[in-house]
């Protein structure tokens, strides 16, 4: 028995893997689609759908995919004409969160995130209602095991980045939103293939919230990231590692 339990686990597991797989290739898809309808499908010319391939690839999306979405941009089908919104609101405890979506719908998508929001304690605001309180960026995220921190250090410095963070597996580097693509490809060029390169809200002063706050902002997030039309989910909290253990340990 003990050993079905496990191997029904296993299959979960795997299960929600592919699932968090089809959603990152579908938001993948739609922003290609999106570059191409904006920017046309000259991989040379425009820089948001080099990019937008660039991390289709790092995340080994298949190339059927790729053509697909590049193919859908071109073509005139209403259901891939995609509009780029974003809805601003509070979480529990006001956390400020921002959503960033690509939408064929925007009543649909307006009635869900706002419904979400009010489900998880929050509440939706007017656009600007907390924006004001982060700042814009390029991101771009890279394998630890490309390059040793000094080396990168000093390559960032001589390239105006803005900022960089390190985890136990990637860095995540800043830059100003107009010079992300160029910082990408360099960095492709100099240590090899980066695994993102978007732009993100970056809040401007994190609040440290608890363990009851954060179990609900955390299912609210879920949520919201679980939303086939939402791109992107930001927020201004921070949360201590002993806390966010006692969480996942649950």
């Amino acid at each position: 028995m003990a050993g079905h339990s496990k191997f029904k686990n296993i299959m979960h597991r795997k299960g929600a893997q592919d699932k968090k797989r089809a959603k990152v290739f579908s938001r993948l898809g739609r922003e290609i689609s999106v570059a191409v309808k904006v920017g046309g499908e000259d991989i040379e010319s425009n820089i948001r759908l080099r990019s937008a391939i660039s991390s289709a690839k790092s995340l080994n999306m298949p190339k059927d995919n790729i053509e697909r979405a590049i193919k859908k941009g071109q073509g005139n089908d209403p259901d891939s004409n995609y509009e780029e919104v974003r809805y601003e609101g509070y979480g529990p405890e006001g956390i400020a969160i921002i959503v960033e979506a690509l939408t064929n719908n925007k009543n649909r998508t307006a009635a869900e995130i706002r419904s979400s929001f009010s489900k998880y304690g929050g509440n939706l605001g007017e656009t600007g209602s907390v924006s004001f309180g982060f700042d814009r960026f390029g991101n771009i995220t890279l394998d630890k095991n490309l390059v040793k921190e000094d080396q990168l250090l000093e390559f960032l410095i001589e390239n105006n980045s803005e900022d960089y963070e390190i985890n136990e597996t990637e860095y995540s580097i800043y830059c100003d939103q107009n010079h992300l693509h160029e910082l990408n490809d360099k960095l492709i060029k100099q240590y090899g293939q980066t695994n993102s390169a978007n732009l993100i809200w970056k809040s401007k002063n994190n609040i440290n919230i608890g363990k009851e706050t954060a179990d609900k902002l955390f299912k609210l997030l879920e949520v919201l990231e679980d939303n086939d039309d939402v791109q992107v989910v930001s927020s201004n909290f921070e949360v201590d590692d002993n806390v966010l253990s006692s969480l996942t340990a649950q």
